[in-house]
């Protein structure tokens, strides 16, 4: 079974910038729509960027032009770039691999733990 593991979360006050990790167990990661997703207390879990094989990406309109998300398919690993966070952004990031580049939370089937991003004003 594939297995996904985040890292880089962190405590940053708002405008600084994290690099989440997502390293999958399957060498064949570039066959696959990846993406991230973030759950803030007492809310739903949230599409925030996913991207296809083809490197076609989709974002939400909260971190378009903010957040950048990228794979190394060579290194099996996912990337989401952070910049000029906000406190809206604190949550936990969980990525997901799936089959539509969506934000949809049903077209993903395998997740990670997640790793906590917190941001202050």
């Amino acid at each position: 079974q594939v297995q996904l593991v985040e890292s880089g979360g962190g405590s940053v006050q708002a405008g600084g910038s994290l690099r989440l990790s997502c390293a999958v167990s399957r060498a064949t990661v570039s066959n696959y729509c990846m993406g991230w997703f973030r759950q803030a207390p007492g809310k739903e879990r949230e599409g925030v960027a996913t991207i296809n094989s083809d490197g076609i990406t989709n974002y939400a309109n909260s971190v378009k032009d903010r957040f950048t998300i990228s794979r190394d398919n060579a290194a099996n690993t996912m990337y989401l770039e952070m910049n000029s966070l906000k406190p809206e952004d604190t949550g936990m990031y969980y990525c997901a691999e799936g089959g539509f580049v969506s934000l949809r939370r049903v077209d993903f089937s395998n997740w990670g733990q997640g790793t906590q991003v917190t941001v202050s004003s």
